[in-house]
Order: structure tokens, then sequence, then C-alpha cells
């Protein structure tokens, strides 16, 4: 299923000519981006770009694609735009809670075209740990917090999704394993481990004993997963980490896909039995406008 967010990326990769940079642009993974790309192209049953060494251009196909996909987008524009003047403007004030990755990851692409579709709303963004963030939405003293993995009967809109990865030194034999083999849990829990918790109580440790497993030889833990990433580089250990905190400097280090796949979810959730006012409503309206439907 294709909406808007896939248009968006379509029309960023043909601007900038990379997908690193679109992503960036509006507000997705590379990996996310790359996905959603591929999943246009199996569902068109075309192919729209063609991927150089240094650079992503469209094909003969891709071009009209393309202009078609502007026309549509600036239609969409000017539709809220005429909407926009002729109705009062939406005023109010959103509390909204997150720990700090999502914080500085998905949510500001997310709370810019918010703010520019609705300039009347101001967003107060409190950064906490994901602890902290149930803690206030049970107290009632936010609007709107990111949860990892909410549960069914939660009052839920999907923010986004990225996969546990391993990461290891360059040197060491998980190294050698390639994307279909990966490791398992299991094996890394049995290695030298560098733990890196980002100040979240779902991490490598969590993730071992919810599979009834232990890590069994921490070497050390961080909060920091960029220092977890410096003490993977002097061969301390391996880690576990989110891929959306993988460092755009990979040297020395090599990434080896956790077997089975291990996803986060990140969603906006509302406090328990709260109706929404009309200024969170039209922050979760943009967001399922927005969302990108990642494969599994």
């Amino acid at each position: 299923m294709m909406n808007l967010m896939h248009w968006r990326l379509v029309v960023a990769v043909a601007d900038h000519g990379n997908i690193t940079r679109a992503a960036e642009r509006i507000g997705m993974t590379q990996s996310g981006a790359s996905q959603a790309l591929a999943l246009m192209e199996e569902t068109l049953g075309v192919q729209l770009f063609s991927r150089e060494s240094r650079q992503t251009v469209p094909t003969a196909v891709g071009l009209s694609v393309i202009e078609q996909a502007r026309v549509m987008l600036d239609a969409l524009q000017t539709i809220r735009h005429t909407v926009d003047t002729v109705r009062p403007m939406l005023r109010g004030a959103i509390r909204l809670a997150s720990f700090p990755m999502v914080l500085a990851s998905f949510l500001p692409p997310l709370l810019r075209q918010f703010n520019r579709l609705y300039p009347g709303i101001e967003v107060v963004a409190l950064e906490v740990s994901d602890d902290e963030v149930e803690t206030l939405l049970a107290a009632g003293l936010v609007d709107v917090g990111v949860v990892l993995n909410p549960s069914s009967a939660r009052n839920a809109a999907l923010l986004g999704r990225d996969a546990w990865v391993a990461v290891v030194p360059a040197g060491h034999p998980l190294a050698l394993r390639n994307a279909e083999q990966g490791v398992s849990l299991e094996e890394l829990a049995a290695l030298p481990f560098v733990l890196a918790t980002g100040g979240c109580s779902t991490n490598a440790r969590s993730l071992a004993l919810t599979a009834g497993l232990e890590l069994q030889d921490v070497r050390v833990e961080v909060r920091e997963w960029s220092s977890a990433f410096t003490l993977v580089r002097e061969n301390l250990g391996v880690s576990l980490v989110p891929e959306m905190t993988l460092p755009a400097d990979r040297h020395g280090l090599r990434m080896v896909p956790l077997m089975p796949r291990i996803e986060r979810i990140f969603s906006l959730v509302l406090p328990a039995g709260v109706i929404p006012t009309p200024a969170v409503q039209a922050l979760l309206d943009l967001l399922d406008d927005s969302a990108v439907a990642f494969p599994r």
C-alpha cells in the first residue's frame, strides 16, 4: 500500500540524487526509505531509479512518475492552503513526552511539518526516559507520549519502527556472517558484551531476559550508544543496538542482523481513557497521513 510519504520520498530522491539525504529530508531512516522505495517499485512493477555507485538517478519511466508525483503533491498543498484560508486557525498546546533518540530523529520532521500546517498550536516536547513517559501518561501530565512496543489495547498511532542489530569489531568471527545468516540472541548472550541502554529499560539485557537468556559476560555497561561503538571498536566485546542509532562512520565495525528479527515499534500514545483535544487529533491525523508502512 502506497501513501503520501511514499510519493514525497520519490520526489526527494529525485531532488537529492541520494536515498540517505532524501530520507533525512522527509524524516525516515535510510533503511526504511530503501525498503519503502523497493516496495513502491514492486507494487508498480517498474524500476523508478537506477542505483549507481554515488548517485540514484531516475529511469525513463521514473521521470514520468516523478513529474506526476510533483503535480499530485502540489495539488494537495493547494487544497490545504484553500481550506486554511476559509477556516478559523486551530489553536492550542500539546504536551508531548519522548525519550531522546526518537525526539532527535523521528519527531523533528513531523513537528516541523505540523508547525507549518498549524502555526497556532504550540508543541512542548519533554525529553525523558521511556519509563518516565509512562509515568507522565499515567498521571495525565502530558497529552501524548512516545511509547515503545505498546499493546494493541492502547490508544496508539504508529510513529515508526526499527530493528535490533548486532555490532561487532571488524576482525571478529561474526563479521564474516552474511545478512541471510545473521546471528542469534543466544549466540550474542554468550560472548563478551558491551551493554548500552540509551537510557531505556528496553535494551539487550531485557531482550535476553524476555527470551529466557542472560548476558553471561558484560564487560562494561554504558548509557550512550556512541560509547558502545567506541568500546566495540577497541575489541572490548560485541553489542546489540537499535538500527536507528548506528553511526555514519562505521570504520572498525561490522553490523550483523539479529535472527530472528526483533523490532522496536514507536507509537504516540494518549493517556488511558482520554479523548484527544482538537490539537492532539490534528497531530494524530498528520501522523496517519505521513506514516510509512515498513515491510516486516
